[in-house]
């Protein structure tokens, strides 16, 4: 299996509209940050996070310390201390994959040479592996639980599922 390393961004907006077994059967577990993992205790009452939260429980989610806080230091100069971290641990697990939304933190982890997947990429993956009949139902629902994506980038998202634009 793949190793994937995620921050809290994704998981709260896939666990809000109730997909959050496709991450697991996609790539099995995925990694965060003790970070990440405080992010979403924080905010446990939101919609998505109780179900990202469960799924540490159940052990597919799990949290995996940050060895080199230096680099963290340096990353939380531009993003949040959660995609740092996310960051930095996705360097250090030589992590196939980093799923992160924030176009800062997706630029600074690609500086590191650090793959990265965003919720978008995530719902394509899931379309191509059979998980998903159509991404266009799936992209509104997001919108529709608050989950901020630009037209441009579903438009984007759409195309790469092979799905006609709205």
């Amino acid at each position: 299996m793949k190793i994937v390393v995620a921050d809290a961004g994704p998981l709260i907006g896939i666990g809000r509209i109730g997909h959050l077994s496709f991450l697991q059967r996609l790539y099995g577990k995925l990694l965060i940050p003790a970070r990440v993992r405080e992010e979403l205790k924080l905010s446990s009452n939101r919609p998505g996070s109780q179900m990202v939260l469960e799924a540490i429980h159940a052990g597919w989610i799990t949290c995996v310390p940050v060895h080199d806080t230096s680099q963290i230091t340096i990353l939380g100069r531009v993003i949040d201390a959660g995609e740092a971290e996310a960051i930095q641990l996705a360097v250090e697990q030589k992590a196939d994959l980093l799923l992160i939304d924030d176009r800062k933190g997706r630029k600074a982890a690609q500086k590191r040479g650090v793959s990265v997947i965003g919720t978008g990429g995530v719902l394509v993956a899931a379309k191509k592996a059979g998980l998903l009949d159509a991404v266009a139902p799936v992209l509104n629902a997001l919108s529709l639980a608050g989950y901020r994506l630009s037209p441009a980038l579903c438009e984007q998202i759409l195309r790469l599922a092979g799905e006609p634009l709205k």
